[in-house]
């Protein structure tokens, strides 16, 4: 695993909806804030994540984003068969995203196929989506939490992912267990200075970026409490001032 700067363990999360559900025009809009903050960004060496924009709009919006300077992360959650999946990697290797997702119960050799055509890029493991409560993964998956996020890390692992995404919450825990195998991503971030109106986190599984950092989080994923800042760049560099104190 490469030392990354303060700066590079922030991934800004670009998750802009449709202005009106109803206008025509909307993927434009939306690729409009989306470069929008990316310029405001310029120079702060973080990375800037893209899902809904970037299905809506076209692969050549990572290029858009690298081209103001900034690592892009193609949040895709890749799901389907291994021959699918070397297909998608043929065409994002064309477009060189730094990060990309997949969904782990994709199995191992799905994942092992995607790797494969990207040999360049960071392909993290989606574990347990942090919106899930503790009933939902019983229901889902037979076992807890923990339980659920061990085993899809290991399938991760197997199949030469480079990552995960997990909540804070299961930080310490995957730290302990697989050490530097793999780089631990952690959405569900809110800063103590944020205030996020009809947040729908679920409050079970977030921490504060310092926190997070400290439970072992290599990167944190940060949104709303930045992209919804009247001054993004200066919500960048406060949630960085964090990230420095929990590695101080």
């Amino acid at each position: 695993m490469k030392t990354m700067t303060l700066a590079e363990r922030l991934i800004v999360a670009a998750d802009f909806k449709t202005i009106d559900p109803g206008l025509e025009g909307n993927c434009r809009l939306v690729r409009k804030e989306v470069l929008k903050l990316a310029s405001s960004l310029r120079g702060t060496g973080v990375c800037l994540k893209v899902n809904s924009a970037l299905r809506a709009c076209g692969y050549d919006l990572i290029d858009e984003i690298h081209s103001r300077g900034l690592k892009v992360f193609a949040d895709l959650k890749l799901f389907d068969i291994g021959e699918t999946l070397s297909t998608d990697g043929l065409f994002l290797r064309e477009v060189k995203p730094d990060l990309l997702t997949v969904v782990c119960s994709a199995g191992v050799s799905a994942l092992q196929m995607l790797k494969a055509e990207l040999p360049n890029t960071e392909v993290l493991g989606v574990t347990v989506l942090t919106s899930l409560k503790k009933e939902d993964v019983q229901e889902m998956y037979g076992g807890s939490i923990e339980e659920a996020v061990s085993l899809f890390a290991m399938i991760a692992l197997n199949g030469k992912a480079d990552g995960l995404i997990a909540s804070p919450k299961e930080a310490e825990m995957l730290r302990a267990r697989f050490e530097n195998a793999l780089t631990i991503n952690t959405p569900a971030i809110r800063p103590t200075w944020a205030i996020v109106a009809g947040d729908d986190q679920n409050p079970d599984r977030i921490m504060t970026p310092e926190k997070a950092i400290k439970a072992g989080a290599d990167r944190i994923i940060v949104g709303r409490p930045i992209v919804r800042d009247k001054n993004p760049y200066d919500a960048v560099m406060r949630t960085i001032e964090e990230i420095a104190r929990a590695t101080a």
